[in-house]
């Protein structure tokens, strides 16, 4: 992971928008530089999930741009990252990444990320998947993502949604290398 620039974090239209609040929310306490960028799905989905608006989520980053603007500097592969996650992960947007399409500022940092062989955590939010998804999902593992299913773990007894969603927030740092105390691993207790 590089050491110098921003994590960023694309936000698309699918369920899971507590997700990538919290994961924010985690990045900006642990002093991690943020570029977020929120699509129009994103956008609709945080203020029905969240009830947050696209400049509320802004402020809990660095920098924000928007979707459309393939000028930014995290369109570049020139311009250092520590990472991206595109948390929660629209099945359109997993496609288009898979397929190498970069028609939005997300899809194009993205593919960017694989380029560059730098760290793409995607959070895809959907179920049940289908074949097409499956192999969208196993395209962009085999390029080097992380593909990390919003799937929440029991063996840590969650209490409630929070509980889960600091988890999958949690698991997302994880692959950034980024501390956190958001939830214990397997008996974290003994050890």
């Amino acid at each position: 992971m590089e050491e110098e620039g921003p994590v960023v974090v694309g936000i698309t239209g699918a369920s899971g928008a507590p997700i990538a609040v919290r994961l924010l929310d985690a990045l900006r306490a642990a002093e991690v530089p943020v570029a977020v960028v929120v699509s129009a799905g994103g956008a609709a989905v945080l203020k029905e999930e969240v009830g947050l608006s696209v400049a509320e989520v802004a402020r809990r980053a660095t920098t924000a741009y928007a979707d459309g603007d393939l000028t930014a500097p995290i369109a570049s592969g020139s311009r250092a990252t520590r990472g991206m996650v595109v948390v929660p992960c629209s099945a359109n947007s997993t496609a288009k990444i898979a397929l190498g399409l970069a028609d939005t500022l997300i899809t194009r940092a993205a593919h960017v990320h694989l380029k560059e062989r730098r760290r793409l955590v995607v959070v895809p939010r959907e179920t049940p998947l289908s074949a097409i998804q499956l192999r969208h999902l196993a395209a962009l593992a085999e390029a080097g993502a992380v593909v990390l299913d919003a799937a929440p773990p029991y063996y840590t007894h969650p209490r409630s949604i929070d509980d889960q969603v600091a988890f999958l927030a949690g698991k997302a740092l994880d692959h950034l290398g980024v501390p956190h105390r958001l939830y214990r691993g397997w008996r974290a207790d003994e050890g």
